[in-house]
């Protein structure tokens, strides 16, 4: 069950009903059961899994604030992240392990007849997994206490707003608001509802379409040259964004017809200026996550140049990792930790040049910086889309032969009636959300569903809710970070 799909809207609404006519001490129930109910539609066997690092964490988590003894501390923190972290390998890097021994057994000439067994990939393991060991961190640091309420921790891991794809929550900002008395706030209603309505939208208008262009491109690598990959690469960086902050919006806005308030994942990240700010408003519970329980114990910025640059390119190295068992993902790791790393090197250059003459930055410059970063990260997605590394280096050697005429409009052919008209509603959509954008980052007068006379916000949400009717692709496509 998705966010896009007829179930679960058709179920949301009597979740809904049943938490708000309940007393505030039960109301965690219709959620937890929507929450493993959600797990079980997916397969029977996931919410067994759910429950299992539920339990372990919360025990460990327990037995933690139960003893004082730095020394058991240490070792019940270690055995939980080892349990978590044994887990999530055994079913989401067995396989990939198991590929890896083979060609290196093959290459010696060695027979290798091990074989990993076939396991389905419960839904959202890697994001509770990295909440799981979160909570224990912040336990063993003294930062919180250990959750003694089961329902409510259980609850933490399990929220159906977030459990397929985050916000990766922190237990000090999320179990406490479990406990807080809600009353059904209009306001805050109105803006859950505006928000599902928004990520809907770029899910199933903009990025569902973009899809279509960039599955037939990135899946047939050596059909496509030129302005035609360029595009797709472009409608990569535009449809990996919309759907994320799509089941972002939504996943927060379901929250908060709840009451309760998620950690906001996205911040106009295409207008960064820089890669090292694009991270601070990409995926921001996931680089938070890394930056506060990896950066940080591997000694952060605070060590020798060398021993910082290395620290960097771990961790985007395992962020790759961690989005999927696959060496693209490593590569597309890799090559953000290295614009990193470069690009720090390259400030503190500048610095030593320039000095305290180094003019402010302008404008100009920040377009400039906007520029450069797009294309970057940009291109680092060909890595993040292709099926593997060959395809991508093929990818990348197409993406520089413009000799010819193409048709641009070739990968809508098979899956679009009219490609010319699918070619320009993309663009136009594209436009849209960089008006959007543009207005909530103050570089245009701010273009909002929440300002403006009220006739012009009604019209602007029958608008939205007619274009996720009449446009959407009907094909009902998953979330991409649901499959990670």
């Amino acid at each position: 069950m998705s966010f896009n799909s007829l179930p679960f809207l058709a179920l949301l609404p009597i979740v809904f009903a049943v938490y708000w006519l309940l007393p505030q001490r039960a109301r965690w129930v219709p959620l937890l059961i929507g929450g493993y109910g959600f797990c079980g539609t997916c397969a029977p066997t996931f919410p067994m899994w759910i429950a299992l690092s539920t339990l372990v964490t919360y025990v460990l988590g327990r037995l933690m604030g139960g003893t004082a003894n730095p020394g058991r501390r240490k070792a019940l923190l270690a055995l939980g992240i080892a349990g978590n972290l044994g887990l999530l390998f055994v079913l989401k890097y067995l396989g990939f392990a198991d590929e890896i021994l083979r060609a290196l057994f093959g290459r010696l000439g060695v027979a290798y007849r091990l074989t990993a067994p076939d396991l389905l990939l419960p839904v959202g393991i890697s994001f509770y997994t990295l909440q799981s060991v979160g909570y224990l961190m912040d336990i063993h640091r003294g930062k919180i206490a250990p959750e003694r309420h089961l329902g409510h921790f259980a609850l933490f891991t399990a929220f159906f707003a977030k459990l397929a794809a985050g916000p990766i929550e922190r237990a000090g900002h999320l179990i406490p608001q479990f406990r807080e008395p809600h009353t059904l706030d209009t306001a805050r209603l109105y803006s859950g509802l505006r928000l599902m309505l928004w990520g809907m939208f770029k899910k199933v208008v903009i990025a569902d379409r973009l899809a279509v262009y960039v599955n037939e491109v990135f899946g047939h690598p050596g059909d496509y040259t030129g302005w035609t990959i360029v595009i797709a690469t472009v409608f990569a960086a535009a449809h990996i964004y919309s759907d994320f902050s799509g089941y972002s919006d939504i996943a927060v806005g379901v929250g908060r017809l709840f009451g309760l308030e998620l950690i906001q994942n996205f911040e106009q990240p295409y207008l960064a200026s820089s890669v090292s700010e694009f991270w601070r408003r990409w995926h921001i519970s996931l680089s938070s996550w890394f930056r506060d329980y990896l950066y940080f114990p591997l000694g952060g910025s605070r060590v020798a140049r060398w021993r910082r640059d290395l620290n960097v390119l771990i961790v985007f190295l395992v962020s790759g990792l961690w989005h999927g068992a696959a060496l693209t993902f490593v590569v597309w790791g890799a090559l953000h930790g290295l614009y990193l790393v470069l690009e720090r090197r390259g400030r503190e250059a500048l610095e030593r040049v320039s000095g305290p003459l180094r003019p402010a930055d302008t404008a100009v410059a920040k377009a400039l910086g906007t520029a450069v970063t797009f294309v970057l990260v940009s291109f680092s997605w060909i890595f993040f889309y292709a099926r593997s590394v060959p395809d991508a280096l093929r990818l990348i050697g197409n993406l520089v032969r413009f000799g010819g005429r193409a048709d641009l409009t070739a990968p809508w052919a098979s899956l679009a009636l009219a490609p010319a008209a699918e070619m320009a509603l993309a663009w136009g959509l594209l436009g849209l959300l960089a008006l959007v954008h543009l207005g909530r980052d103050g570089r245009l007068p701010r273009l909002s569903l929440v300002t403006g006379r009220a006739g012009v916000r009604w019209a602007a949400y029958l608008l939205l809710g007619l274009a996720v009717m009449n446009l959407g692709v009907a094909n009902e496509l998953p979330f991409v970070y649901a499959g990670f």
